[in-house]
């Protein structure tokens, strides 16, 4: 399978998964996690976006900032797995909460920090073509840290899926430019 084809599919899932966390999407099962299924696998295929961009010293970091930001979603959706077969028992859930709240090395590298540098690493692979493909690299910038800020500081499902479309609207546009090149060549 092309490096391409990969990482739109990988756009396509972590877009749908924005859908359920939204709730545009209604969840399909009580039994299944669909969102953060489609979440992690997203997150998975993004990781081609390693290989679909030339490679720059920029490029070099946001490889290392992307990978780190998969490995954080695997293990986000892995703790959000065990929350969610918990079903209904709050009481568990809160727990749970509260014990990775206290746990440094859970929190921080899972929770709090590591989840964003996908974000993190992907907008700085938009930002080595800031020159040259501005309002793409910008819809994906843009896009990232309003996803981060509604989702921690506005709690907004809403602008965080609106958010989350700029930025995978802006990944696919550099993308299919990148192939456009590729082609003339």
């Amino acid at each position: 399978m092309k490096v391409k084809n990969r990482c739109l599919i990988g756009l396509v899932f972590f877009l749908i998964s924005y859908l359920f966390f939204s709730k545009v999407l209604p969840s399909l099962s009580e039994s299944i996690d669909f969102a953060h299924w489609f979440n992690l696998i997203g997150a998975c295929f993004l990781l081609s976006f390693n290989d679909a961009f030339p490679k720059t010293k920029i490029n070099k970091v946001a490889s290392v900032l992307t990978t780190i930001g998969v490995i954080a979603h695997i293990g986000l959706c892995t703790i959000d797995f065990i929350m969610s077969d918990y079903g209904n028992n709050e009481i568990a859930k809160e727990q749970l909460s509260q014990h990775i709240g206290n746990s440094p090395l859970i929190f921080y590298p899972f929770i709090a920090v590591g989840p964003s540098l996908l974000f993190l690493g992907l907008a700085l692979h938009a930002f080595a073509f800031i020159k040259t493909e501005t309002v793409k690299s910008l819809m994906v910038i843009v896009g990232s840290i309003a996803v981060g800020i509604s989702f921690f500081a506005l709690k907004n499902g809403v602008l965080m899926l609106l958010s989350c479309v700029v930025f995978v609207l802006g990944l696919g546009l550099l993308l299919f430019n990148e192939e456009k090149k590729s082609i003339k060549l």
